[in-house]
């Protein structure tokens, strides 16, 4: 069984500064928790000012104001569908990721293309698989995806990357470029331990410099994997054991932006040129990091739960700088 359903030792809380600069401590205010589910729960348009980050809340005004107009490309996230799973906060995650389908094949400007960053299914069963691609498919898009720990579960990923991801190299991962951005597909949830942190290995390390080798360090890239490259909280296995390794390879380029899922809110690290960015499930929310005895499912009131399920967008207006984020809860 998965990580999300095995039992962690409480964690203690303190303050220890905005999450969005540097790691987060291994303790955390409750205070600082909620202000990070907030931010998540109300959608947040990320930007770039100088280097810094900035968040405005993504009503409709919002994005008018902040999004130019002609974008170079536009492509869509989303994360942790888990069909399959039936209990509370949510028995239907089918009709939420129905609903999150719905809103980017409704969208006033048509994405390029859409980003599935793993846990599609919650038991990697055959039946979850056919409901999601089922649901994905009626978006009319190419969707690109990566496998969550969920989605490996008993034959080290086999059905997935058959069914989702068949041309890739090694074990699921793989590049592509669209419109002058590579892309690069990491997979970090196979001979996990339990409990543990994501591991990429030295196969796909090596595969990594190699693809990146020889590209100009102008290249915009986009990195998606599943469990965070970085360490958001280690006490609840969130964050990848060898992740630093992976981004000494990125680093050396002007735009990184790495997206993952795993977590099931927003929470925004950025280090130089490299941007990473946790996103929203469309099936349940979990705690803050160190809010409670571990992570898994968070019961929410059944009126509040598609406010903290959501979609993003991402948005390159030119090919010279860092995109625009904008995340979109269910209930917006």
């Amino acid at each position: 069984m998965s990580r999300n359903e095995q039992d962690n030792p409480d964690v203690r809380s303190d303050d220890a500064g905005p999450l969005s600069h540097g790691e987060p401590s291994p303790s955390m205010s409750r205070r600082r928790a909620m202000a990070c589910l907030a931010w998540a729960g109300a959608g947040i348009l990320w930007t770039l000012d100088g280097g810094v980050p900035r968040g405005v809340s993504l009503g409709a005004s919002a994005v008018a104001a902040e999004m130019p107009a002609g974008h170079a490309l536009t492509f869509v996230q989303i994360s942790d569908s888990h069909i399959g799973f039936n209990k509370a906060p949510n028995p239907d995650p089918a009709a939420t990721l129905q609903s999150a389908i719905e809103r980017i094949r409704g969208a006033s400007e048509r994405p390029a293309f859409m980003l599935h960053t793993g846990d599609v299914s919650h038991l990697s069963r055959p039946e979850e698989f056919d409901i999601a691609q089922q649901i994905v498919n009626s978006a009319g898009l190419e969707t690109r995806y990566v496998p969550g720990e969920h989605d490996v579960i008993g034959d080290d990923g086999r059905a997935f990357f058959a069914r989702f991801s068949p041309d890739t190299k090694g074990l699921g991962w793989y590049s592509f470029d669209q419109q002058g951005v590579h892309f690069v597909a990491l997979v970090n949830v196979l001979n996990l331990k339990a409990g543990g942190m994501g591991y990429l290995g030295d196969a796909q390390l090596a595969w990594l410099a190699a693809d990146l080798k020889g590209r100009s360090h102008s290249t915009p890239l986009v990195v998606f994997t599943h469990m965070p490259l970085w360490s958001v909280y280690p006490a609840w296995g969130w964050g990848t054991d060898d992740g630093d390794r992976a981004l000494a390879l990125l680093r050396p380029f002007g735009s990184v932006t790495v997206l993952n899922g795993h977590i099931h809110q927003v929470l925004q690290k950025v280090e130089g040129n490299v941007r990473l960015q946790t996103a929203m499930s469309t099936a349940f929310p979990q705690a803050a990091p160190g809010e409670g005895p571990g992570p898994g499912p968070l019961k929410v009131d059944p009126s509040q739960l598609r406010q903290m399920l959501g979609i993003r967008r991402v948005d390159f207006t030119t090919l010279d700088g860092a995109p625009t984020l904008g995340d979109t809860t269910l209930a917006s």
